[in-house]
């Protein structure tokens, strides 16, 4: 077993959450009064911590409206969007396998830890909070934001995995040139934020299209 260590990003990997993040970036930057943007522009920033994901959307923001807009966007995800949101088919048989072949799981995020938290308690697999799945995580409001590779320099160490036997899996180039930055290996995953082409100049050991494909992938090569 080449990985001992699986570290999963979040948003757009292993939850569907893109339109839901993009719908409430959009309604928030209404409220607050910032420019109008495309969907893209929002889309392409995922992944970043929410300061950072602001202020390169809207590089004009001063400090009062980047403390409303990260107010009002959060209480639009959690409460005001309607856009759903769920898991993408086959993360449940992708943690039951992975598990049972003994490898460990953890969670490197642009989330923050309030933010991931909930999620951990509010969604289920198996009948039981998914937080019970994962060993750690990180937070881009408790380290530095990806890609900056910290948040997975601190994963392993608190783990004791060398980064030889971790496998860095994510649906942004933030998420695979973070992995990049600290010599670990990467997948990347077709069904979230970033376009192919984009994933694929990060030099991804491979590009998989669901979450079945990447079980399969791990089993075969990991």
């Amino acid at each position: 077993m080449k990985y001992k260590l699986v570290i999963f990003d979040w948003d757009g990997t292993l939850v569907d959450s893109t339109g839901r993040i993009v719908d409430s970036m959009q309604q928030a930057s209404i409220e607050v009064g910032l420019p109008t943007v495309p969907d893209s522009a929002v889309q392409n920033i995922i992944g970043l911590g929410l300061p950072e994901a602001l202020r390169t959307v809207w590089p004009q923001i001063n400090p009062e409206q980047l403390s409303e807009m990260t107010q009002v966007y959060a209480r639009n995800f959690v409460y005001d969007s309607k856009v759903a949101m769920a898991f993408f088919s086959g993360v449940a048989e992708l943690f039951r396998d992975l598990r049972a072949s003994g490898r460990q799981l953890a969670v490197a995020t642009g989330k923050s830890r309030k933010g991931l938290n909930r999620m951990f308690n509010d969604l289920q697999i198996d009948g039981r909070p998914v937080g019970d799945q994962f060993t750690a995580s990180r937070c881009a409001d408790e380290t530095r934001s990806k890609p900056d590779p910290l948040m997975l320099q601190e994963l392993l160490d608190e783990l004791g995995v060398p980064g030889e036997a971790a496998l860095m899996v994510g649906d942004t180039s933030f998420d695979l040139d973070m992995a990049k930055n600290l010599g670990m290996d990467s997948i990347a995953i077709s069904h979230g934020a970033h376009d192919n082409d984009v994933l694929l100049s990060c030099q991804p050991k491979a590009l998989c299209h669901s979450i079945t494909e990447l079980n399969k992938w791990i089993q075969q090569n990991g």
